[in-house]
């Protein structure tokens, strides 16, 4: 029996099984070797080159967003809006057929915007130029769900898609740590109780994964799922805001209706009509979650009129690698004013995190 034979065996025991207390250990092992196989199904494809690759897009600013979304539910006409940029415009399917850049620039932020193909079901098997467009997004710091309006279902369908390749939203890493032992079995420490699964179904996921031998730290309560992305690596944590697109078609009651029903809550916008534009360029910049830096250069005056833009919990190291590639290298310490220190002018080195609205001067080594 082949890989893709496997799959489909997993696939249609786990159908038949009713997802209870009693069976949720056997479910859970079964979504272990259902995600194991999955792997080796991917490095074989990879091996005999039939993998795609993303699109090559070069990062710029101080963030990327990408729009993510399915033909023709105006991505194109908002990329314009947020950054002046000229993308195709149409009333058709597949108006976009590859990577449109923009820098929307708000707040004193660049913020790089791609506006991607539309998507379809299956996206992320390779059906259109699914693959390839679903990879961007694993690079990306915010994704953009657009939607119509008249089409909000469509939002199961994307994050069930960038789900299938590996992509996260609005998760972060699991808080734990494998250590693998050439013997003594699998020990496990708690540091919080384990509620969402058993100890055994965890060592048993971990032994799927050839990990007979290990200590394993727990320091937050996870589930099956977390633990099998964990194990089998490659996933990628992506925040995410939902953009429910013409607007400007329905009245504000459907709109709350919509909402209403909706699983996630959604920014409500007509790129067409330039509605609620400025709400969303705000939104963005609040989910980026970017603090403000003023520098100081030695023996000289801070700079408040244009701050330096950076992710929150950045490093000097971080400041360093964004004002010059070469600057680390003749690092010698920093000066810091502001939260981030017990006392102004205080001197720290290059792994010290900032805080919003420090002020930076960097000496460098003569």
């Amino acid at each position: 029996m082949g890989i893709p034979e496997k799959i489909q065996a997993i696939k249609d025991e786990m159908s038949k099984t009713q997802i209870n207390k009693a069976t949720e250990h056997h479910v859970g092992l079964l979504k272990a070797k259902l995600a194991k196989l999955r792997r080796e199904q991917e490095e074989v494809k990879s091996r005999s080159g039939g993998s795609s690759v993303g699109f090559d897009v070069k990062r710029t600013g101080d963030a990327t967003v990408v729009f993510i979304g399915l033909p023709s539910v105006g991505k194109s006409t908002l990329l314009n809006r947020l950054t002046g940029a000229k993308s195709a415009v149409g009333a058709f399917q597949f108006t976009t057929t590859t990577v449109v850049p923009g820098m929307m620039e708000h707040r004193g932020a660049k913020i790089q915007v791609l506006d991607l193909p539309g998507i379809i079901k299956g996206a992320s098997t390779g059906k259109g130029l699914g693959k390839r467009v679903l990879a961007v997004a694993k690079s990306a710091d915010l994704v953009l769900i657009v939607l119509d309006v008249f089409q909000p279902y469509h939002e199961d369908v994307i994050r069930t898609e960038l789900g299938n390749i590996g992509i996260r939203l609005d998760q972060k890493p699991p808080d734990i740590v494998i250590e693998k032992t050439g013997d003594g079995g699998i020990a496990v420490s708690q540091q919080v109780p384990l509620t969402k699964m058993s100890i055994n179904l965890m060592k048993d996921i971990l032994r799927v994964y050839g990990i007979n031998n290990g200590r394993v730290l727990v320091r937050e309560d996870v589930d099956s799922e977390q633990l099998i992305d964990f194990i089998s690596g490659n996933k990628f944590y992506v925040q995410s805001l939902t953009i429910m697109n013409k607007i400007d078609l329905v009245n504000q009651g459907f709109v709350n209706e919509l909402q209403q029903k909706s699983k996630s809550k959604f920014i409500p916008i007509s790129a067409d009509s330039d509605i609620n534009i400025n709400a969303l360029k705000d939104a963005i910049f609040d989910r980026l979650d970017f603090i403000r830096i003023y520098m100081r250069p030695k023996g000289g005056e801070t700079d408040y009129k244009e701050p330096l833009i950076i992710r929150n919990k950045s490093t000097v190291l971080d400041i360093c690698n964004k004002l010059h590639r070469d600057l680390k290298k003749d690092f010698r310490y920093a000066l810091v004013w502001g939260k981030s220190v017990k006392f102004g002018g205080q001197r720290v080195g290059i792994n010290h995190t900032l805080q919003d609205e420090d002020v930076l001067t960097i000496v460098k080594a003569r």
